[in-house]
């Protein structure tokens, strides 16, 4: 089971998500994605310290919310990635195109140097 929880830090929204990202739970991160980059921040980042498993849809899904990053020119990217969704990332060989910070406080302070929408 997906938990996510959404929390402000200036104007960088952190999504904390806990648990598996699959084809059943990847439409409720879709959904707060496509909420937090259509508000008023800057940038969005993905807490994923706590999440255990992540497949194919829920790859998508990070997909989809760099794409929108893009059109609505926010900052997007990934923290805290554990080992199973590094190597996902790596076998699609999408390492490179998600900005992937190890920790928060490397996130929210790199997160401002980067080009909106980098990576695509």
């Amino acid at each position: 089971m997906l938990k996510i929880r959404v929390r402000r830090l200036s104007d960088i929204s952190i999504v904390d998500c806990s648990g598996e990202v699959d084809l059943y739970s990847s439409t409720h991160l879709r959904e707060a994605l496509v909420k937090e980059l259509n508000q008023g921040v800057s940038s969005v980042l993905i807490n994923m310290t706590e999440i255990s498993y992540i497949d194919s849809s829920g790859i998508a899904t990070l997909l989809e919310g760099l794409q929108l990053s893009k059109k609505t020119q926010k900052r997007f990217g990934l923290y805290g990635l554990r080992k199973n969704a590094r190597s996902v990332l790596g076998l699609a060989r999408l390492d490179n195109v998600f900005t992937i910070w190890e920790s928060e406080q490397e996130a929210v302070d790199k997160i401002p140097s980067t080009q909106p929408w980098a990576g695509l």
